[in-house]
């Protein structure tokens, strides 16, 4: 694993245990509350980050991807205890991954569709950034759950 590979993935380990103690100090009701109308519930944002990051990964690495982005928004009823799993197989996806990850694999351009095609290393930059977008909005709703619950 490379020195520029191993802090991208703390990083990304620091975001996975962020998200681990948000989850922790919810119910399972809470994990699926949503602020309103076309906003996410905790179980969907922690989803959606974690599908989001195996897509980048898996993306870096040339690995074909067989992603459904859809379904991440539309999970419901997930418990404390899936979410948890989640996030503990992201931790062992994101282990796998950073140590196959090469220099090569980092400067290679790959292209998503809608996108510009971009490096490996961009790839993993930008969900990075992503990631820590989703950490922000899981705490704004448990705020927001907290308000409403007075």
């Amino acid at each position: 694993m490379t020195s520029t590979v191993s802090t991208v993935a703390d990083l990304f380990r620091g975001v996975h245990q962020q998200l681990r103690e948000a989850v922790e100090s919810l119910d399972d009701r809470e994990l699926d509350w949503s602020p309103g109308p076309e906003m996410n519930s905790i179980a969907v944002l922690v989803t959606h980050t974690l599908g989001s990051e195996l897509d980048t990964l898996n993306l870096v690495r040339g690995i074909a991807r067989d992603r459904d982005r859809d379904a991440e928004f539309r999970v419901s009823g997930s418990t404390k205890a899936d979410l948890l799993a989640a996030l503990d197989r992201g931790d062992v996806r994101l282990e796998e991954h950073s140590a196959a990850i090469t220099d090569d694999e980092l400067a290679i351009v790959r292209e998503r569709p809608g996108r510009d095609p971009q490096t490996g290393l961009h790839w993993l930059l930008n969900n990075y950034g992503h990631a820590r977008e989703h950490l922000g909005h899981t705490h704004m709703t448990i705020q927001l759950l907290r308000q409403r619950q007075g």
